[in-house]
């Protein structure tokens, strides 16, 4: 349950009677009701207010739920004297700037009111309809967004006409007022008509039912939610640590499988399967056949692994090796090619996502620009794409199913007949796209060059090994998915 939930759960055990006990000495909601019109009356007859007129009795049908039997249903109109603000002509300014405060409806700030930046002048109150409300008044909104926003004044002030005031009769406690119609919000917000500035009428809040308890029970109410509601406050600290913790522990967990899987954690190492160091030699041979072959380039020999740059510890049975050591490292274009109504997808970075390939925004370029990219840079089916350029990251494993182009991103390629799992190779780049980020970032525009992509270093298994891996991963991440 969140803390507002707990929150509007409490004022409901309040309105309804649940929240403390009756108590036979206390009187009922009738005798207080009896009270209340009997001031009234008097009130009238010394012309401090005026007569209203006599609201509907309520049906039986109209009773939203039970009470206690010392209570009473009455209308809200019934307790207290409600009336709405008035804004003075901002054409006269002998009407603001003035000693009286004057509230809009943004000044409410479900709480107490002691502070308000706006004033009028004694002219202003003598001159126009805004109503001097004196200390301990409740206030509620009536209009667009703030309806239902609620306050109590601890200084006398006017209002707008956005705003109604209630001055509560003797009898009622003005705590015991602000909490039942802050209970009554989402009622109040769903009775507002209108479009783009939806309000609920003065009539509609006195003609809304109130549950009337005694007024020593009225003050025993207030009393339990105000000693419950900081037990709430706290909880809701501790609650937003939890969902913090919760929004962020899949993603954590998703990390950390791929940190073990990385580290050579994850899976047990067999020596039936053979070591890192001789599928290496492997590739090595391999590569120097296609070489020879003249089907792929001699490149510049990388720098040995020094001792400082391994990043943390692997099994013995597997091996650091450079990315350009294991697999084809080239890019897309990085020019401009002229973009034409429909031809051949030109897939960038922003096309990148969730491990896919997104055609819904693509661009695209005619055949002969395509097969000029293609020439150097042929996506097939079981390569990588990765973003180098702006949003970096987001690995997509191919498979393709139509012709298209790749600019601004890094294209990985396993060469024939090597033992690399290009699935082992797609969560490696996963997992380290978190550090690429970081480091990528602080320039004008994200960048990770082609360079420190063949010099990045990769922790190297057994082919078997890299397969068991895989596997482990697939299993266990959408465990994580599930904790969403």
């Amino acid at each position: 349950m969140t803390p507002e939930q707990l929150k509007a759960s409490i004022l409901q055990y309040a309105i309804q009677g649940k929240l403390v006990e009756q108590r036979p000495e206390e009187g009922t909601g009738e005798e207080l009701y009896q009270q209340i019109q009997a001031e009234k009356q008097r009130l009238i007859a010394e012309k401090k207010i005026k007569k209203e007129k006599q609201l509907a009795e309520i049906p039986e049908d109209e009773i939203p739920f039970d009470i206690p039997e010392s209570w009473k249903w009455v209308k809200v109109g019934e307790i207290g004297s409600w009336g709405a603000g008035a804004t003075p002509p901002r054409t006269n300014p002998a009407y603001y700037g003035g000693t009286i405060p004057w509230l809009k409806t943004g000044d409410l700030n479900d709480g107490l009111i002691n502070e308000i930046p706006e004033f009028i002048t004694d002219l202003a109150l003598e001159k126009t309809s805004v109503r001097l409300n004196p200390v301990g008044s409740v206030l509620m909104a009536m209009y667009g967004a703030t309806i239902g926003k609620l306050g109590i004044l601890e200084i006398p002030a006017t209002t707008n006409q956005a705003c109604c005031a209630c001055i509560p009769y003797n009898g009622i406690h003005n705590r015991y007022l602000f909490y039942y119609l802050m209970s009554m919000r989402r009622t109040y917000i769903s009775m507002a008509e209108g479009g783009a500035q939806p309000n609920i009428s003065k009539e509609k809040i006195v003609n809304s039912l109130f549950p009337l308890p005694p007024l020593a029970e009225q003050k025993r109410i207030v009393a339990k939610i105000e000693k419950l509601f900081p037990l709430v406050d706290r909880y809701a600290v501790a609650y937003e640590k939890l969902e913090q913790f919760n929004a962020k522990f899949p993603e954590d967990m998703k990390k950390s499988i791929l940190q073990y899987a990385i580290q050579g954690q994850l899976v047990e190492q067999r020596p039936e399967e053979g070591t890192g160091e001789e599928l290496y030699q492997q590739i090595q041979a391999e590569k120097q056949r296609l070489i020879q072959e003249k089907k792929i380039k001699k490149e510049k020999p990388l720098a040995e692994i020094s001792e400082d740059e391994i990043p943390f510890d692997i099994p013995e049975s597997w091996k650091w090796v450079r990315l350009s050591d294991i697999i084809d490292v080239r890019d897309g274009t990085h020019d401009s090619p002229k973009y034409v109504p429909m031809g051949i997808p030109l897939v960038t970075s922003k096309n990148l996502s969730n491990g896919t390939i997104d055609y819904g925004n693509v661009k695209y370029i005619t055949q002969e620009d395509a097969d000029k990219i293609n020439a150097r840079s042929m996506v097939d089916d079981d390569d990588i794409l990765f973003a180098m350029i702006g949003s970096i990251g987001n690995p997509v494993l191919v498979k393709k199913d139509r012709e298209f182009c790749i600019k601004n991103m890094a294209l990985f390629k396993k060469h024939a007949n090597t033992d690399i799992s290009m699935r082992y190779m797609y969560w490696f780049f996963f997992f380290i796209q978190y550090k690429l980020k970081k480091e990528a970032s602080g320039g004008v525009q994200s960048f990770i060059s082609l360079t420190r992509f063949r010099e990045y270093l990769v922790p190297l298994p057994p082919f078997a090994e890299q397969k068991r891996i895989v596997a482990k991963i697939e299993e266990l991440l959408p465990l994580c998915e599930r904790l969403k």
